[in-house]
């Protein structure tokens, strides 16, 4: 019994993790929907309603000229970042409704009238797929755009990032 039980916490603790990592790859790579109108992310989150590109696309532009301010980045820079951040998000928003798709697929599985551990599996092993090709994507993006700033924009970007966080935390 111990065994089943010591399974069954190591696959929570993973598909936690999973759900985790995807969550924050998929969040930052959403970030520029999160960035104009009123009420933002308190409508439903990110994971609520679709998403029209045209909003995107307006959102990440106003994200954009936001972190150019930030870090002054010169006319050179803006004409490299842009792209790397538009492909980037590009990218990732796929991963959104299938995030989407997989939570109703697990509530159906955990809702059923019997319980089908190997839907259930197939599902973790899926939603781990998707969290590793969101991470490589946003860790790729991350490095191309650190190309491109210097030193001393990266730490001062960084700083920045730090204090912004630090005030999540607050409240």
């Amino acid at each position: 019994m111990d065994d089943k039980s010591s399974k069954r916490r190591r696959f929570f603790k993973r598909a936690a993790i999973a759900t985790l990592i995807g969550g924050v790859a998929v969040g930052i790579g959403l970030k520029a929907s999160a960035q104009g109108g009123p009420g933002g992310w308190h409508r439903g989150g990110f994971m609520a309603g679709p998403l029209d590109p045209a909003t995107v696309e307006e959102r990440l532009e106003r994200m954009l000229k936001h972190l150019y301010v930030e870090i002054d980045a010169s006319e050179a820079q803006q004409q490299k970042l842009a792209p790397i951040v538009k492909d980037a998000v590009k990218d990732l928003l796929p991963l959104r409704d299938r995030m989407r798709e997989a939570h109703k697929q697990a509530l159906e599985i955990l809702t059923g009238d019997s319980l089908d551990r190997a839907a259930m599996e197939t599902l973790r092993a899926g939603q781990l797929n998707a969290a590793d090709a969101a991470s490589k994507r946003f860790t790729q993006a991350l490095a191309d755009v650190a190309e491109v700033l210097t030193p001393a924009q990266r730490r001062d970007l960084a700083g920045r990032l730090q204090r912004h966080r630090q005030g999540w935390h607050r409240g």
